[in-house]
Formats: structure tokens, C-alpha cells, sequence
């Protein structure tokens, strides 16, 4: 399955972005999907993942309660919807699909067997 991941800009803290991230090339709604974001000299880390029908979700405890991820199995597409943003969400982020039977662990950077390009989102103080 091929990632496109899309919706990463320049904002100012406070702001709100929505990211986006068509897949194609597979069964959509046969995949875990997720979004991790990399920092310049920081590891990837996991900021949110869903499950097949949208159900389950989990997120890292930096975003909760400013992030929602969602996904439209009728489009290909997830989203991560960012609110309040901080100086501290600036990073490339990344959308990945896991074929994993099971939602546990999908936070596992390792349970993705897919991954987008990654878009960057910069914010500024």
C-alpha cells in the first residue's frame, strides 16, 4: 500500500492544523493506521493510532486531548487533527499502515509495515 501523507505547514502557537493521509494500492479498512512525527536529533515517536473501523484509538500522552485522529474508510484517508499547537509539536510527521490482527502494541513503531513520505509542521512561538 502506497501513503500519501499531506497538510503539514508554518503556524504559530495556538493554531490548529489538519493533517491527511490517502492510501492506495490495498484494502484500506484491512489496516491499523498511524501517525508518528520525528524531531530534528529525536527518535520517531508514536503521536496517535486507530484501528480498522475507527473504534479504538490511542494516543501518546504529549497530544492527548489536543490531537484527534480519525480515519473514512470510503475515502483511503486518516487524519490527525492538531489543536493547540506548541513550539514542541514542530516535526516531520508521518502516517504508517500496520497489517497487525491485533490493536495492542500499535503504538510499536515496529508494527508498521508502511509508511508515507512525512509532511512538516513547524510551529512557531
Amino acid at each position: 500500500v502506497q501513503l500519501q501523507a499531506s497538510g503539514g505547514g508554518l503556524v504559530q502557537a495556538g493554531d490548529s492544523l489538519r493533517l491527511s493521509c490517502a492510501a492506495s494500492g490495498g484494502i484500506f479498512s484491512n489496516y491499523i493506521m498511524g501517525w508518528f512525527r520525528q524531531a530534528p536529533g529525536r527518535e520517531r515517536e508514536v503521536v496517535a493510532s486507530i484501528d480498522w473501523s475507527g473504534g479504538s484509538t490511542f494516543y501518546s500522552e504529549s497530544v492527548k486531548g489536543r490531537f484527534t485522529i480519525s480515519r473514512d474508510n470510503a475515502k483511503n484517508t486518516v487524519y490527525l487533527q492538531m489543536n493547540v499547537l506548541k513550539p514542541e509539536d514542530t516535526a516531520v510527521y508521518y502516517c504508517a499502515a500496520s497489517r497487525r490482527s491485533t490493536f495492542v502494541n500499535s503504538s510499536d513503531y515496529y508494527a508498521y509495515d508502511y509508511w508515507g513520505q512525512g509532511t512538516l509542521v513547524t510551529v512557531s512561538s
